[in-house]
């Protein structure tokens, strides 16, 4: 069996790079101010994209602007980190009128979470470059402080580790393994596509957002049908947001469903890791190596 190649991490950022900010799903309900300025508190130059300002429908442009707009950025070896202005619904049609080949030659951070997933995981299985799971520029006003704090570190290269709180439904072990996963629907979505992730012996990170319980449990026994849950070397679970239940209760919890999926399997389990559609989104860089150690007294998960 071939040993697979090493994940590829971009060069982390420096003082006056260049970063942009480009939309390639949903459009935006306000303009970029908290972004530009915080990104150039730390240092960077902002550079914003057409999509930013434009509209088509429920979209950031129609799909062949979001794409192109990508496409500068992927293109343009002067940008250093490329910033997916929000998340939504769009970024499925787009993804393949961009041509993310020139990210293995020279590679870049692509941050967001969400609708992002799509990218992040056609990135790391298409050109094995690592991603940031973060906290995106219109979430910026509402982003705790150590959210951003997370996503700062992570960007200029600075050890993330993050000791999380016990939780009675965790499994005790330790791991050491590459992170992939973020948003659980989008995960289901590209399944069996060229987008689609190896899960074996990785860390699989999941999160969701404003979705029934009973779809969350169908998600999750989707990917255990097809093999994508047996052979992890750990799973986290972050925020499982805004559920919402049917008029006869589904009946069971978050972390009851997903042991009950998984209690057949022998990987360390975290509950409550502070990431997804959270204020304290905490930065996961995906396609990076991490360990993971839980234990009864507390969890950490450290780069």
């Amino acid at each position: 069996m071939r040993t697979p190649a090493a994940p590829i991490i971009p060069p982390f950022l420096n003082p006056g790079d260049k970063v942009a900010i480009t939309c390639p799903a949903k459009k935006l309900p306000i303009p970029m101010d908290d972004a530009v300025k915080l990104l150039t508190s730390w240092g960077l130059e902002v550079i914003l994209g057409e999509t930013v300002n434009a509209s088509y429908n429920q979209f950031a442009g129609d799909d062949d602007l979001r794409a192109r707009d990508m496409q500068r950025f992927i293109d343009d070896d002067s940008i250093k980190a490329i910033f997916a202005a929000r998340g939504g619904y769009g970024t499925i049609r787009m993804v393949d009128k961009v041509n993310f080949s020139k990210l293995a030659t020279n590679p870049k951070w692509l941050v967001g979470f969400s609708d992002i997933t799509l990218l992040h995981a056609h990135i790391i299985t298409n050109c094995n470059v690592a991603c940031i799971h973060g906290q995106m520029p219109l979430n910026i006003p509402d982003a705790s402080k150590h959210s951003l704090d997370t996503l700062r570190m992570a960007l200029f290269g600075e050890t993330l580790s993050y000791n999380i709180a016990p939780n009675p439904s965790n499994r005790p072990g330790r791991a050491a393994g590459v992170v992939v996963g973020g948003n659980l629907s989008l995960l289901v979505a590209i399944s069996g596509s060229v987008t689609d992730v190896d899960y074996s012996e990785k860390i699989l990170f999941l999160e969701d957002v404003g979705e029934y319980l009973y779809a969350i449990d169908r998600m999750l026994r989707c990917l255990d049908r097809a093999g994508k849950l047996q052979n992890l070397a750990g799973l986290i679970i972050g925020g499982f947001t805004s559920t919402k239940d049917n008029d006869i209760p589904f009946g069971q919890t978050i972390p009851e469903m997903v042991m009950d999926i998984v209690g057949k399997y022998n990987y360390p389990v975290c509950f409550d890791f502070p990431a997804g559609h959270i204020n304290d989104n905490c930065s996961l860089i995906l396609g990076a190596t991490a360990n993971l150690i839980v234990k009864q007294d507390g969890v950490v998960v450290s780069y």
